[in-house]
């Protein structure tokens, strides 16, 4: 793997060499304190912020263009289970998609394995490898929505949820595959220009996504993509589920973790 695939900052460290992540209680109190106010104007570039140098944001735009046309192949819901094995299979097999190079499967194996405390992320990593392979008796389509959940307690939740909130409430995002994550990450990644850090205030890097391991997004039908701005925070679906003590965040207002309020988050997973 490059020694040098983020060059562009003086502040990444060589990622041959870099450190583990931090834990919790590690992170100094003025980084927490730096990392919420980034959060609160995550639209906005910091002078500190970490980029991509220009020749790996080319190659960014490359495999973000593949794996697109993957997700279009295999269609939206199967992508949400992918794993990096399954993927590399599909785009050998169909020439519509081309298979990885070399140069791209470095990259995505540097984005996944690099410490996201360096660019201000500070959640925890939950996913150890971009070939975990989700089974499919562990989960179950949601219908109309395109997306899955886990059997158990993702499941059992959002049943509940629906039955005393009724129709209004949809599921807008279940669970995520590492290999989706990773297309949403460089996907917003290349819409701030290659800013990491910017990036990871809106959005959890790939393997820190607890849309892998249970959790899931709600929103009020008929919101659209305003399900996923603090508008959703003024709908009536949220209110009730506020007034019913549903409302478990994973990410709440000037959270630690560096990334922006995510009313629309419900936790399921609960021992991380």
């Amino acid at each position: 793997m490059s020694g040098d695939l983020f060059a562009a900052s003086q502040r990444l460290k060589d990622i041959s060499n870099h450190s583990k992540p931090l834990a919790s209680n590690d992170i100094p109190d003025s980084a927490i304190k730096d990392a919420v106010r980034k959060a609160e104007n995550f639209e906005h570039d910091f002078e500190d912020d970490i980029y991509i140098s220009a020749k790996q944001s080319r190659l960014l735009s490359s495999v973000l263009a593949r794996m697109t046309r993957l997700q279009r192949t295999v269609g939206y819901g199967n992508f949400n289970l992918i794993d990096l094995d399954t993927a590399r299979r599909y785009a050998r097999h169909y020439t519509r998609i081309g298979a990885f190079t070399r140069h791209e499967i470095t990259l995505i194996e540097a984005l996944f394995e690099f410490d996201a405390s360096n660019y201000g992320f500070f959640g925890r990593k939950v996913s150890t490898t971009l070939t975990e392979a989700i089974k499919r008796k562990d989960v179950k389509k949601i219908s109309g929505s395109g997306h899955y959940l886990y059997q158990g307690d993702a499941l059992e939740l959002y049943k509940k949820l629906r039955k005393q909130l009724g129709d209004d409430l949809i599921l807008t995002s279940g669970i995520r595959s590492v290999v989706k994550q990773l297309h949403l990450f460089i996907a917003k990644v290349e819409k701030t220009g290659g800013n990491l850090s910017r990036a990871a205030r809106s959005l959890a890097p790939p393997g820190h996504s607890f849309h892998g391991i249970g959790d899931f997004d709600i929103g009020q039908r008929g919101l659209g993509a305003a399900n996923f701005t603090n508008s959703f925070a003024q709908t009536e679906i949220y209110k009730q589920l506020t007034d019913l003590g549903y409302i478990s965040m994973r990410y709440p207002v000037a959270n630690p973790y560096g990334v922006r309020h995510e009313p629309w988050h419900i936790k399921v997973a609960t021992n991380v």
